[in-house]
């Protein structure tokens, strides 16, 4: 059995390219999903100002192969991307202390805005 993960949001960043001893790409970017958030009545909280106020969540994903290969010629900062993935969890030692990090891990890609031109 396996997860799966539906994100829809911005890129918050440029995707950063790397690529393995064995030639494959693999490409990393931090994904900006937001939702409104709501009163103790459900409803939706404005500023003073009267714009909704929204809780914003980054996700790190990551990309293999021929999906690194378009983020790397596609994908720009801003862009809207609706993505399917698997939840992947890995530990790690730095400064003597173990951290944890949890990534998306990317195998269906819509792009949902392109970058404007000139």
């Amino acid at each position: 059995m396996t997860n799966l993960v539906i994100l829809s949001g911005r890129l918050g960043a440029d995707p950063e390219i790397r690529t393995t001893q064995a030639g494959k790409k693999i490409a990393t970017v931090s994904v900006a999903t937001s939702k409104p958030r709501r009163d103790s009545e459900g409803q939706m909280m404005k500023d003073e100002a009267g714009n909704v106020v929204e809780n914003t969540e980054w996700h790190r994903v990551t990309m293999f192969n021929g999906l690194a290969g378009l983020a790397q010629n596609t994908l720009r900062k801003g862009m809207k991307v609706h993505l399917t993935g698997d939840t992947h969890y890995s530990t790690y030692e730095k400064d003597g202390e173990t951290r944890y990090a949890t990534e998306i891990r990317v195998d269906h890609l819509d792009i949902l805005t392109w970058p404007k031109e000139g």
